[in-house]
């Protein structure tokens, strides 16, 4: 029986509900799972298949240890100090990542030249890794594994740096270079080839013939960026000086030898540097020490000269004390001088250290000042000895000095051994950093169940389509059945369409009703020839009009199937296909859709000439006929109106099936004369305001609807709405 809701239900009924319904979306997710499950399974697939196909990648680490400048030798602590200088970690790791370091690296081991075999798309790298043992072989020019290629000089123009050249193997010891199909040159295993600015010597060569090589020859600031890509750097610790190197890659050896000569080149660089600045100052001494060597014998000489000329060779305790303070100050000041040559180095004149050094020399150049005075209140003789033994010993003990600090500064320079120090050299990893195999299944897998939940809950809210008998009774329209969607039905139009043409128009039909009377479906349509048959009891005549608000909504197969069913229970049925457009249900049938209901109208054939047969007893049909130029207008003649009266009054039951209201006006034609007129619409496809619309556009015709049919309806988990079967056979015994 139809379900209606009364207008107060309505009414208390809420318009809009925010609320999120957990179980209407957990039965989303169970109506969906078979989507759920594929799309899982198709991403787990492309998990594993890119966890087995991808080409390892290792890792090499190295550890280096940077210290503070320390004094190693005894008493050359304040030498030392001046070139002690503690380095900051963040420093040294710009300087492993320098060109300066990275660039001897590339040109020690000629990372600018490029070159590896050509692999098929996706599966070439696994293949080599399998062949990497065999003898080597091509297909189409691409490696299979095995091959192998030493390159010793390469060279080309600056507008071919950076660009791949193909080189083919044409025989054992012969290859061909070219560029986009281009020769550029040919040459020999082992010999020098070149030609258009290109130097090309490949030194080994063993691959089969017709292999492609790709060989690339980059800059080396190209080179050396690639390394630093590649070239991880990290402090172990908080200001340990302990620096972790690593290195990744495809080849282990390669990316071995690469950190080797990272940390060996860094190494040496930072030895380079702090023996460069003893050297300096040890230039600057030797430099210094003939000139001095040249005032001290200068001023011996004058002093010889003197005493001779005066016969004294004894000064004054005044005098010898004066001597001693002058000579003090003189060997201050020429310390403070080498100082600042030293310092000259590290710092500018701003600098505090530079600036304390310029007032030392001030404080000592003012005491040495002070002394002229007592010196000037000396007999003359003394004065003279005073200034030329002065001469004599300042010249010495500077002179003693200087060649003091130059031994110092010359052990300092062979023992200098950096503040940087290897502590453990690059060595493998002992598995592929990557891909981690496991992690990657795991990750596409629930990459896959996400996405696949993401899209049956985004399919489930861009759907607008009625799914629940409430939904349309809310809106004021009675749902006079609820029809599951039948599994058969599918099965049976294809074993239909399989049959031969002329076997299918002589009783080759694919009516559910006859052949799984026992369906859920046809269940569903027994129920409905109930509910009409006390929805008809005030009709004005026994004319049922089915149609519908859009095409595919299966008001066809329902109305067929219905008129059968109907049929079977002793009812004479008359069953017309009123869609003249595009009516297809005399396939259901097996029969031609020729001499029909448009045949008729149009006066080419008789009304008794137009009902055929059916393979039901007291069900006929008419076909619709040719497709007429005019559907409406035959539907509005007198012609159809008399024979719809004939067969009311000939038939128990009078069933026509119309187009979509929304596509044509002609169910509003049908509807006028027919006593019943139901709509079908289709579970999650129809929407509502699609149907509310299609009701207006009835009514504007003068057309009441009088129910309304949910067709297909689902196994669903959403609003509690499950069908139910049970087989309830007859025993005898």
């Amino acid at each position: 029986m139809p379900t209606n809701v009364s207008a107060d239900d309505r009414q208390t009924r809420p318009m809009d509900n925010d609320e999120i319904d957990l179980g209407q979306l957990f039965g989303h997710l169970l109506d969906g799972w078979k989507t759920i499950a594929i799309i899982t399974a198709i991403f787990a697939v492309f998990g594993i298949a890119y966890a087995v196909l991808a080409t390892p990648k290792y890792q090499a680490d190295a550890l280096i240890q940077v210290e503070p400048k320390s004094s190693g030798i005894p008493g050359l602590s304040e030498v030392s100090e001046m070139f002690a200088a503690e380095s900051q970690s963040v420093t040294e790791i710009e300087l492993i990542k320098s060109r300066m370091v990275l660039g001897q690296v590339v040109d020690a081991l000629d990372l600018t030249t490029q070159v590896a075999p050509v692999r098929l798309p996706v599966i070439g790298n696994f293949l080599a890794r399998r062949n990497q043992e065999s003898r080597p072989s091509q297909l189409l020019g691409y490696g299979l594994g095995g091959e192998s290629i030493q390159v010793g000089e390469f060279s080309v123009p600056k507008g071919l740096l950076g660009k791949p050249l193909d080189l083919t193997v044409e025989t054992a010891d012969r290859y061909r270079l070219t560029l986009d199909g281009e020769t550029l040159l040919t040459g020999t295993v082992g010999k020098r080839a070149q030609g258009k600015g290109i130097r090309l010597t490949v030194t080994a060569l063993n691959a089969a013939d017709g292999t492609v090589f790709k060989l690339v020859k980059r800059s080396r600031n190209a080179a050396v960026n690639d390394i630093r890509a590649d070239l991880g750097i990290s402090e172990r610790g908080s200001n340990s000086g302990i620096l972790a190197l690593s290195f990744k890659g495809e080849d282990p050896e390669a990316i071995r030898a690469t950190l080797d000569r990272i940390a060996d080149y860094y190494l040496l660089q930072n030895i380079n540097r702090m023996s460069a600045q003893a050297a300096n100052s040890l230039d600057f001494l030797d430099q210094s020490l003939p000139k001095v060597k040249e005032e001290l014998e200068a001023a011996e000489a004058a002093l010889n000269e003197y005493q001779s000329q005066v016969r004294t060779v004894d000064m004054s305790l005044e005098t010898e004390a004066i001597l001693k303070q002058v000579v003090e100050y003189e060997k201050r000041l020429n310390d403070l001088n080498i100082k600042e040559t030293e310092i000259q180095q590290l710092y500018t004149k701003s600098h505090p250290l530079y600036q304390a050094l310029i007032k030392q020399r001030q404080t000592l150049e003012s005491q040495k000042q002070e002394l002229t005075g007592q010196i000037e209140g000396l007999p003359g003789v003394q004065q003279t000895l005073l200034g030329l033994r002065r001469d004599v010993e300042v010249a010495q003990t500077i002179y003693v000095q200087l060649l003091n600090r130059a031994q110092e500064l010359s052990i300092v320079e062979a023992s200098t051994v950096g503040t940087v120090r290897i502590i453990d050299k690059a060595a493998l990893a002992p598995a592929p950093i990557a891909p981690k195999k496991a992690l990657i299944v795991v990750l596409a897998t629930l990459l896959g169940g996400m996405l696949s939940v993401m899209l049956v809950l985004v399919r489930a809210m861009l759907n607008r389509g009625v799914e629940t008998p409430e939904e349309l009774e809310a809106a004021g329209l009675s749902v006079y059945a609820t029809v599951p969607k039948s599994e058969y039905e599918s099965k049976l139009e294809a074993e239909q369409r399989k049959l031969p043409l002329k076997q299918r128009l002589n009783g080759g039909h694919a009516l559910l009703a006859v052949e799984h009377p026992a369906d859920l479906t046809i269940e569903a349509l027994r129920s409905l020839r109930t509910s009409l048959h006390f929805a008809m009891l005030e009709a004005r005549n026994n004319i049922i009009m089915f149609s519908g608000p859009a095409p595919s909504v299966g008001k066809s197969f329902i109305s067929a199937n219905l008129a059968a069913v109907m049929a079977q229970a002793g009812q004479r049925v008359m069953l017309i296909d009123g869609d003249l457009r595009r009516g297809y249900m005399q396939r259901v049938f097996g029969l031609a859709w020729d001499n029909g209901l448009s045949d008729h109208l149009a006066g080419k054939v008789e009304r008794e000439d137009a009902i055929h047969r059916t393979v039901v007893d007291n069900l006929h049909f008419m076909p619709r006929g040719q497709v007429p130029p005019n559907p409406a207008e035959l539907l509005m003649l007198p012609k159809f109106t008399a024979l719809m009266t004939w067969a009311s009054e000939n038939y128990d039951m009078v069933i026509i099936d119309t187009p979509p209201i929304l596509a044509v006006t002609d169910p509003g034609i049908v509807g006028t004369i027919a006593g019943t007129s139901i709509m079908v619409v289709k579970h999650q496809t129809t929407a509502l305001k699609e149907i509310e619309y299609s009701v207006k556009r009835f009514a504007a015709s003068g057309v009441k609807i009088k129910g309304v049919i949910l067709n297909q309806q689902e196994k669903s988990r959403v609003g509690g709405y499950q069908y139910y079967q049970y087989d309830y056979e007859r025993h005898t015994g």
